[in-house]
């Protein structure tokens, strides 16, 4: 087999794929993405576009279609090989910048939205007379919430990768250094 010819992938890395695949439909992208992404992931070399499709048993502008994908989300790369005028590809392997870009990309596509619907619908119930009060507080409450996850993973964003794994580590060992509310 030569080098840019497909390779047998491995039941444990097949596993892997397909599960990586099932759970790209949970976070809003289809199979084929996912699949392709784990695949690219566990390479040990920039494969080809036909290579993937090979591979996966994927339509060949399945392919096309989810590489672009995958692109825009900044998780895979086109990458030249010296002597093949095919396209390569490569996924980010730095586990930390594919989490990074994953939740940058959801907070984009989904938080951001969500909070500009909040502020508009929290602003409109209280000065709509007919909106019931408790309803009011609710939104009130869920806009607040948001807002102040919004702001933590935008101050984690900012924090440093060996501190940051530090106060995962930490865990819930973390709260022990907070005071309790009835000291505050």
């Amino acid at each position: 087999m030569t080098e840019t010819t497909a390779t047998a992938v491995s039941e444990p890395l097949q596993r892997f794929i397909l599960h990586w695949g099932d759970m790209g439909g949970h976070w809003g992208v289809n199979r084929s993405v996912g699949q392709i992404h784990a695949l690219l992931y566990v390479s040990e070399r920039p494969v080809t576009a036909e290579e993937i499709a090979g591979q996966l048993g994927l339509a060949r502008s399945n392919v096309s279609n989810s590489l672009k994908e995958l692109q825009a989300w900044g998780l895979v790369r086109r990458v030249p090989i010296l002597g093949d005028r095919r396209e390569h590809f490569e996924a980010e392997a730095d586990i930390w910048e594919v989490a990074a870009k994953i939740a940058a990309g959801r907070k984009e596509r989904e938080i951001d939205p969500a909070l500009a619907t909040l502020r508009a619908c929290v602003q409109a119930a209280e000065a709509d007379p007919a909106t019931h009060r408790a309803a009011v507080e609710r939104l009130r409450r869920m806009l607040e919430f948001t807002e102040t996850l919004t702001r933590w993973y935008e101050q984690m964003t900012a924090v440093p990768r060996p501190k940051l794994m530090a106060l995962i580590r930490l865990g819930a060992k973390i709260a022990a250094l907070l005071p309790d509310k009835k000291q505050a």
